[in-house]
């Protein structure tokens, strides 16, 4: 059922994707461009990046301000500032994952889309990878408890 919520997060995540084709970012050649530094570096990404960098500030600092969100639900944003091991080992595993695919969750959505075979493939596999990981998690969890 399309409910006031369902309805905005639909055009977010419509105008997210439109953002992210209009960017270059569904472009694996041009992403794998930018992060091509050695040879034939395309900075137009950097460009984009830095805006969004821009906006995010601007918009955590004032949601950081609020209670609810402009559709009147709680706001959730992440407190915890703590780097550690399994933080930088997953940035790590997503960098490595980029840099050989030039593709990222958000693009991989709209390549899925647009009928992309490379985007389905890294989908598929970035999805194998979060199952992998949660059956981990219930498997350490589960030993941790009984250590």
């Amino acid at each position: 059922m399309l409910n006031k919520n369902n309805v905005f997060a639909l055009l977010a995540g419509l105008i997210f994707g439109l953002g992210l084709i209009l960017a270059g970012m569904a472009n694996p050649a041009i992403v794998l461009g930018f992060l091509d530094i050695a040879g034939a570096w395309n900075p137009s990404l950097a460009l984009v990046m830095a805006g969004a960098i821009a906006v995010g500030i601007v918009t955590f600092t004032l949601a950081g301000k609020r209670d609810l969100s402009l559709l009147g639900l709680p706001m959730h944003i992440p407190t915890t500032r703590h780097i550690d091991k399994r933080l930088v080992v997953g940035g790590l595993l997503f960098g490595i994952g980029w840099g050989l695919a030039g593709i990222c969750p958000g693009p991989a959505v709209v390549l899925l889309g647009a009928g992309s075979v490379k985007g389905t493939v890294f989908l598929v596999a970035m999805l194998a990878g979060m199952a992998i990981f949660e059956a981990y998690e219930i498997h350490r969890l589960r030993h941790h408890k009984s250590a």
